[in-house]
């Protein structure tokens, strides 16, 4: 069995999950990343501890899928904006020592891709892509069976991808109008809330459904964005599988279909007949099992 972590800035779930990627026992605490590493490492250990109890399994490994920037070579955490403190945090090395198995650590969307292409809608690709579109915009890629990395291990920040630098809102990252800031769920609310009105995301795709005109211009700019986007990456990495997940794209329903059509439209210099462009089902267990698939991909070679 894989001890599975799933680290995001406002919740850590931490999970029991199978070979072939079932989630046996799970548990969560807040991250209150504020408060310390060596706070937040305490609470880990404890959920980790008490699922190894509850479940009565002996664990072979554990598997780390974290926000931000990661080191996946050295198992530390880097400069990730959602997890203030954290900074330098060796978190892989701490578990080691602490359970006595193998770490693995990669970042949160590369370890979600991981788990779609050994169980789920990119098994079998060739050429496999995932973005995630929720609180930000995330992506990875698996190509011939292993996890694209680029120099020093690092992963692709997609979602800081400039499109529109010249009258694009300012992001964290330090550019104007990168793909985050225009087409991630804030991004949406946040162009929504200039006509006097603070709405979530998820509201705004119901509201456009209803015929409200602010909210179907809302939608329609951040189809445009996103469109432009994947468009890229197809673009970029002439995919045959593109998978959507995150938020957004889960209230978007057949908004997506737009999606699809637009990127079929655009993408005009690579073969798009046999590209296939899929939303994953929300099951509310895809970051444990990225973590599971993060371990077994770099010791069990699924």
């Amino acid at each position: 069995m894989i001890g599975a972590l799933d680290i995001g800035g406002t919740k850590i779930a931490a999970g029991i999950v199978s070979p072939d990627g079932a989630v046996m026992a799970q548990r969560t605490c807040p991250t209150e990343s504020s408060r310390g590493f060596d706070d937040g490492f305490t609470r880990i250990r404890r959920l980790l501890r008490d699922l190894e109890e509850e479940s009565g399994a002996s664990l072979d490994g554990i598997g780390i899928g974290c926000t931000g920037p990661v080191d996946p070579i050295t198992g530390a955490i880097g400069k990730a904006e959602l997890l203030p403190g954290w900074f330098n945090a060796p978190i892989a090395a701490r578990l080691e020592q602490e359970f006595d198995v193998r770490v693995a650590m990669e970042n949160d969307a590369d370890a979600v891709a991981l788990a779609e292409f050994a169980w789920g809608l990119g098994r079998g690709a060739s050429c496999f892509v995932y973005i995630t579109i929720g609180t930000g915009i995330g992506g990875a890629i698996v190509h011939g069976g292993e996890l694209y990395r680029g120099a020093n291990g690092a992963h692709p920040e997609l979602g800081h991808v400039p499109l529109d630098i010249s009258a694009g809102p300012l992001c964290y990252c330090g550019l104007h109008g990168c793909w985050e800031s225009l087409a991630s769920g804030p991004a949406m609310e946040s162009w929504y809330a200039a006509g006097g009105e603070i709405t979530r995301a998820s509201d705004i795709f119901k509201l456009a459904e209803s015929g409200d005109s602010r909210a179907q211009q809302a939608v329609e700019r951040t189809l445009h964005y996103l469109g432009l986007g994947l468009t890229g990456v197809v673009t970029t990495w002439c995919p045959d599988v593109l998978v959507l997940g995150g938020g957004v794209i889960r209230n978007a329903g057949a908004f997506v279909d737009k999606l699809r059509q637009m990127v079929n439209k655009l993408a005009t210099q690579v073969p798009t007949d046999h590209l296939r462009i899929d939303v994953v089902p929300d099951s509310g267990t895809a970051g444990l099992q990225g973590a599971a698939a993060a371990w077994l991909h770099r010791y069990a070679k699924i």
